[in-house]
Formats: C-alpha cells, sequence, structure tokens
C-alpha cells in the first residue's frame, strides 16, 4: 500500500526521545518511519503528537481526536509503557484503551501499527519483577490488533530488542540506533519497498562485562535514573508536563526537521 497521511500518536518512544537532544530536537524512529515512507512516495506528509510521559488514557484522551480530524491513513500507536511500570498497573484498563484507538482509526479507514513491549527483564534486571506485566500487556495487544486488522511489530521475542547497545543509559528510552531499529522493523511489518526481516538479527556478541562492572552500573543506574523517576511519581509530577506535540499538524517529509 501506498501512504500519503502518516500521523503518529503515543509516549517518548514516539517522541523520538534520545535521539537528539532538547537543544539540537529529536528525531526518533516514527520520524524516521516517515522517512522511510517518503523515500518510495514522496508526497506523504507526517504529522508527530506523541508527549512524553502520556499514560495509555492519556494518549486516548488528548491525542485521538486529533490523530482523527488528520484524516490519516496510516497511525503509529504506542502507548502502555508508562502505565506498566507504576503501581496499580491495570492491564484490561490500559489494553481496552489501546482497543479502543485501534477500533476508532480503523473505523475511519487508516491502516494502525502498533508494538508489543521487549522484554524488559533483560534491559533492566532490577525490575524484572514486572516482566509478568509485559507478557500479560504483550498478549492483549496481540488479541486487540487481531480483533481491528492491526499491523503489530513484535519485539519481544527478538534478543536485538533487549541489547543494551539499542537503549539510551536510561534504558527507558532507545538510543539512535534503537529508534533506527523500530523503524526499520515497522516498515518491515507494512511491507514496505526495500524492507526486510534485517532488524531482527542479533548484533556482534559484545565483550562481557564482569561482575563488578555490572553490579556498578545496576547502582549508577538506580540512582541516577530510577530514583528521580520514582521521586516524580511521588510527586504527582511527569516529564510530559507542559509540553505539546512537537509536529501537531501535517507537512511534507522533507520538513521534518528536529524542534526544540
Amino acid at each position: 500500500m501506498s501512504y500519503l497521511r502518516y500521523v503518529a500518536i503515543g509516549d517518548s518512544q514516539s517522541e523520538g526521545l534520545k535521539d537528539g537532544d532538547e537543544l539540537t530536537g529529536y528525531r526518533g524512529w516514527a520520524d524516521r518511519l516517515a522517512e522511510l515512507l517518503a523515500a518510495s512516495e514522496p508526497a506523504v506528509t507526517y504529522a508527530n503528537l506523541a508527549v512524553r510521559g502520556k499514560l495509555a488514557g492519556q494518549v486516548r484522551a488528548e491525542q485521538l481526536a486529533p490523530a482523527l480530524a488528520l484524516k490519516p491513513d496510516l497511525v503509529s500507536v504506542m502507548a502502555g509503557m508508562n502505565d506498566l511500570v507504576r503501581p496499580g498497573f491495570d492491564a484490561a484498563t490500559v489494553a481496552d484503551d489501546l482497543e479502543a484507538m485501534f477500533a476508532a482509526l480503523t473505523g475511519e479507514g487508516a491502516r494502525v501499527v502498533t508494538f508489543t513491549f521487549p522484554d524488559i527483564a533483560k534491559i533492566a534486571p532490577v525490575v524484572a519483577r514486572l516482566r509478568p506485566r509485559v507478557l500479560d500487556l504483550n498478549a492483549r495487544i496481540q488479541a486487540a490488533a487481531e480483533r481491528h486488522g492491526v499491523v503489530v511489530v513484535d519485539t519481544f521475542p527478538h534478543a536485538v530488542s533487549c541489547d543494551a547497545r539499542m537503549w539510551s543509559p536510561d534504558r527507558i528510552h532507545a538510543a539512535p540506533r534503537g529508534h533506527a531499529l523500530m523503524a526499520a522493523a515497522a516498515a518491515h511489518a507494512l511491507g514496505l519497498p526495500g524492507s526486510d526481516d534485517s532488524w531482527t538479527r542479533p548484533l556482534p556478541t559484545a565483550r562481557p562485562v564482569g561482575t563488578l562492572r555490572r553490579v556498578g552500573n545496576e547502582a549508577v543506574w538506580i540512582g541516577s535514573f530510577l530514583g528521580p523517576w520514582v521521586v516524580r511519581r511521588l510527586r504527582g509530577r511527569s516529564s510530559g508536563d507542559g509540553r505539546v506535540a512537537k509536529r501537531p499538524n501535517l507537512l511534507p517529509v522533507r520538513d521534518a526537521q528536529p524542534a526544540p
């Protein structure tokens, strides 16, 4: 299929955090996918409504209607991880929000692509207890997607999705290499010209990390990233507070330059 109106909705991954910075702006996997779309169809336009820190219910409440108003023929939906890591996580509620978005978007004729989540226990062993939540939510995403004809990029089975080289130091956001992999995976799932399954292949074996260094890395991560995140949650704050979409209107992909 040829797509001319692509809209991305979701949270920080779709906004593109860690693929760029606050000064130069963020690129991200959705921008990269738009570029792949434009390689075969230069007339494609692209909007990105994703905002960091948003829960699935907030994406539904704040981004779905603006997305529908743009009359897209392709929409990417990525949300749920911000819910999953919070106390009181309810997989059924998150899946219901995702399914409502799938239903509304496909009901208007849009092709929808979504993702399952990778194995969090391999990315951040300290929070390995959250792995059953990932498995539960992934199964619900797959089932909802099947009911609505949504394309699913299933990252969980592929070890490369958990490779530390794909993730930024915070282990929450993909590194530029990880964003490129997600874009390639979505392109493959959508059957774009020139795409293939090479994104599923593991990277060359990395040099083993010694036990002491591994323990030290975990301690640094807890102090630098996990601790501050917990403090924000306790204070009722979100990284998305006061933020707006970086690209609220459909524009030619050639104009998809990162913006602060």
